[in-house]
């Protein structure tokens, strides 16, 4: 599972780019958390938590079912 979510990371992953962002994957639980660390110019950004959520968390669910939740660390 967790070479999976690091699938669908990399998909995303230019468009972070093209803002100065990047996403870094931490971990995924057995019970389907997986834990992302926001990096570059998504670290401080207002719009974090909808980038977060609209973006990262729907694209890995998309690709990844077996994900239930997307956290920060």
């Amino acid at each position: 599972m967790k070479e999976d979510v690091q699938k669908a990371l990399e998909e995303i992953r230019p468009h972070l780019k093209a803002d100065g962002g990047d996403v870094e994957l931490v971990d995924v639980t057995e019970d389907g958390v997986a834990k992302v660390k926001l990096l570059g110019a998504c670290e401080g950004c207002p719009m974090r938590e909808m980038t977060l959520t609209q973006g990262i968390t729907r694209f890995i669910k998309k690709k990844v079912p077996q994900i239930k939740e997307v956290q920060t660390v």
